[in-house]
Order: C-alpha cells, then sequence, then structure tokens
C-alpha cells in the first residue's frame, strides 16, 4: 500500500484556463494536505511542464480556448519516458467523459465541482498512480540488478577461461552424443587432426589409444561422473608414445538433462 504521506507529497498540476476553478481546487487540495500543487492557466505550457517534473496527477480542463484538453493529452502521448498518461479530466459535458476515457484520461471530474467526489477521485487515482510508479522503478531495479550479475558472469567466465588456458593446454566440451562442439588450445596438432574434423561432429580417432585406459574414461562418462587428471596413452604410427591428462565434468540442463562434458588438457608426455 502507498503512504499517506506519500499521497499528500504527490507532484499534481491544475490546467484550466478560468481563475476561479483553478483557485477553488488549489485551495480544497491544500486544504486537505497536499503540499506540492502547482497550475497553469495556459494549456500550451502542459508538455514542458510534464517533461521537467513527471507529475503523478494533472487536472486538466477539456474546454479551453486555444488549444483544448484532448489536444493537450495527444501531445503528452509523445513523451516517451511516461508511458502512464496521469490525467483526471474536468469536464461539464457529459458526451465528452466516454471520448476523454478512450482519448487516454484515467479519469473525469464533473462541473460544477462535488467536493467530496473531487477529493475521492483524486485520492484513488493518485494511489494508483504511485503504484504504477513503484512498479516501474521495481522493474528498472530488477533489470540493472540483472544487468549487473550477467556482467559478473561474463566477467567470472572469463577469468575462468584465463585459468583454464594457463594451467592446461587446450579446452574442450563435447555434446551429450560425444562429438566435440567446442575445442581452444593446440590439442588438434597435438593429434595430428583437422580442424574439419571436429566441426564435422567427429571425436577422436580410435587408433593408437590405450583400450583399457579408453573403457575406463567411457565408463566414467557412460555414469555421468566426472574426472580429475585422468592419463591416457596413445602409440603414433613411428612408435612413439604421448600421454595426456584431462579432466572433466559433467553439464547438465535445467531439467536435469545430460548436456555434454567439458574440461581441460594436457599433453604430459615430455613431463613422464
Amino acid at each position: 500500500m502507498i503512504a499517506a504521506a506519500d499521497i499528500l507529497h504527490a507532484r499534481i498540476l491544475i490546467v484550466d484556463d478560468q481563475a476561479a476553478n483553478v483557485a477553488l481546487l488549489e485551495q480544497m487540495l491544500v486544504a486537505e494536505g497536499y503540499d506540492n500543487v502547482t497550475s497553469t492557466m495556459n494549456p500550451h505550457e502542459v508538455c514542458a511542464l510534464h517533461r521537467r517534473n513527471r507529475y503523478d496527477l494533472i487536472l486538466l480542463d477539456l474546454q479551453m480556448p486555444g488549444m483544448d484538453g484532448f489536444q493537450v493529452m495527444e501531445a503528452l502521448k509523445t513523451n516517451e519516458q511516461d508511458s502512464y498518461l496521469p490525467v483526471l479530466v474536468i469536464t461539464a459535458q457529459p458526451g465528452h467523459k466516454l471520448r476523454a476515457l478512450r482519448a487516454g484520461a484515467r479519469d473525469f471530474i464533473s462541473k460544477p465541482f462535488d467536493l467530496v467526489e473531487v477529493k475521492t477521485r483524486i485520492q484513488n487515482m493518485l494511489e494508483v498512480r504511485l503504484l504504477y510508479r513503484r512498479l516501474e522503478r521495481h522493474g528498472e531495479e530488477l533489470e540493472a540488478a540483472v544487468r549487473e550479475r550477467t556482467a559478473e558472469l561474463r566477467e567470472s567466465e572469463a577469468r575462468y577461461r584465463s585459468l583454464t588456458e594457463l594451467a592446461s593446454d587446450w579446452y574442450w566440451e563435447q555434446d551429450a552424443d560425444g562429438a566435440f562442439t567446442k575445442v581452444s588450445g593446440p590439442v588438434l596438432e597435438m593429434l595430428g587432426l583437422r580442424v574439419d574434423a571436429l566441426a564435422d561432429g567427429a571425436g577422436i580417432p580410435e587408433a593408437g589409444w590405450n583400450e583399457a585406459e579408453r573403457a575406463q574414461l567411457q565408463a566414467a562418462i557412460a555414469e555421468r561422473r566426472p574426472f580429475l587428471d585422468f592419463v591416457f596413452t596413445r602409440v603414433n604410427a613411428d612408435g612413439s608414445e604421448q600421454k595426456f591428462q584431462v579432466s572433466g565434468e559433467p553439464m547438465f540442463g535445467p531439467a536435469c538433462q545430460l548436456l555434454g562434458y567439458r574440461g581441460i588438457g594436457l599433453e604430459i608426455t615430455r613431463r613422464k
């Protein structure tokens, strides 16, 4: 709910070409405790005033020479910063009420004034307006929080990638079918593979790998288990031996479905 003090401190603009009407509304509002009331008898000033002050309520007379209330509302709609038109129209013409609501007014006050009705409609509309503004602020705060969190995640990801590059020879990702979807680092040159082999969805060639080690690694993957510093061996066509060390973890989606694996690897042949 909106506090009574916030309603009484709302910014109100009275627009009427009749000085007597302006004086009557100002006197009534001040007597009720509203402390932020201004007025103008020139309808051409309304748009500029609203852009500058962002009123919570505009009491707008419809029958004014030079620029009537309907034209004022059309002009107010050009203010892209305010999607909610806080207009309470004042009219002595019953036929204008529906037209005013269709033009964007939120409510109306009939002339001659019934002061009890005027006070009630003003208070009700201000309460709705301030609730709407609170919702706008909440949405802006959520957007700011999302932007901040997104920036933090990107920074964290950048740090993670940087650390993996420093601590390993390559970073890799596989989909749920075991096909490589991302590889960064010199692993292709180490294994003698072409880039297009991975782009076509192919995995690492089977020839030359230690079958016992391969079976052990595939068993861990089949059970969706992470593996740390797993060492496997490859014997090349010339009889030379290469040793590699990999660590990986499964990636899961929101519904706990397996998306694939990601991890790091390095060649440890010379280190061994």
